[in-house]
């Protein structure tokens, strides 16, 4: 059993949620190896979460719910926990991300962060050498939340070539993300344009960049640099990346044609390899 330490619920999302585990748990008259085996973990993992040493995940959270009868609170709190995980400059642009209606995206370098699958995601963030690679996975992960909403965002995502053909992670990662993206082909809210190499100067070059439109709210353009994200409400910042955005969209391939693009460059590139003949002589 991890020994229980003084909790302050006020202190963040991750100590509130803490202090309401223990608390119902005790409630219910139940010892953490007790949760722990209703819930299929061990009681370790429970203190250490009770501790706030441990990041819970939506399943968990779920099973915690189901097992206390607390009627979807963790599966609620659990949201602003692992947002909350997420790097400081990023939290305010991930729940703008959250709100949006229209969601448009230029990705010069990787897949978007929405529709990465969880392997790429990993190895795309490990990069950071993060001391907690795990939390800073189940926070992205948990981002793909918006896509399922009872009424999603319009993505529209435009990815430079060059990203299909960065092996990140490998040769499986990379052939299970490339699908994951073919299989957003028939959903109407989230479209996905490729912009080949072949369309040679364009207006993307000096870097990624999202745009966000709310129903009521300013537009917003998000950026990245080496340290931290910057997101400006600008009108003439808004008026430029638009512009920006609609000749990237131009130059870019049809909707249908990207997805036959990547369908190819996922089975030349990222194909099964034949088994080499033993046989052969050198």
């Amino acid at each position: 059993m991890v020994q229980a330490r003084e909790i302050d619920p006020s202190a963040s999302p991750l100590d509130y949620y803490s202090y309401e585990l223990r608390r119902l748990r005790e409630e219910a008259g139940l010892k953490q190896a007790q949760l722990g085996a209703i819930i299929f973990c061990t009681g370790s993992l429970i203190g250490m979460i009770e501790n706030g040493k441990r990041v819970p995940t939506r399943d968990f959270s779920e099973r915690v719910d189901a097992a206390l009868g607390t009627d979807g609170h963790f599966s609620r709190l659990v949201g602003l926990v692992l947002r909350s995980v997420l790097p400081v400059w990023f939290q305010a642009y991930a729940e703008m991300e959250a709100r949006a209606t229209y969601i448009s995206v230029y990705q010069s370098q990787v897949v978007y962060g929405l529709l990465q699958t969880e392997a790429y995601a990993r190895a795309v963030l490990a990069t950071g050498l993060p001391e907690r690679l795990d939390e800073l996975v189940a926070a992205r992960m948990e981002r793909h939340r918006v896509l399922r909403q009872e009424k999603s965002p319009m993505v529209w995502v435009v990815l430079d070539e060059g990203v299909l053909h960065r092996p990140i992670g490998g040769r499986q990662v990379m052939r299970a993300q490339l699908a994951h993206l073919l299989s957003f082909h028939e959903n109407r809210w989230v479209q996905i344009q490729v912009l080949p190499c072949a369309a040679g100067e364009h207006a993307g070059l000096i870097g990624s960049f999202n745009g966000l439109r709310f129903d009521t709210d300013p537009d917003i353009v998000y950026t990245e640099d080496l340290i931290s994200g910057h997101m400006t409400a600008n009108p003439d910042t808004v008026r430029e990346a638009a512009l920006r955005y609609a000749h990237l969209q131009a130059a870019a391939l049809s909707v249908e044609d990207s997805a036959v693009l990547i369908a190819q460059v996922m089975e030349e590139r990222y194909g099964e390899q034949p088994e080499p003949d033993r046989h052969a002589v050198a």
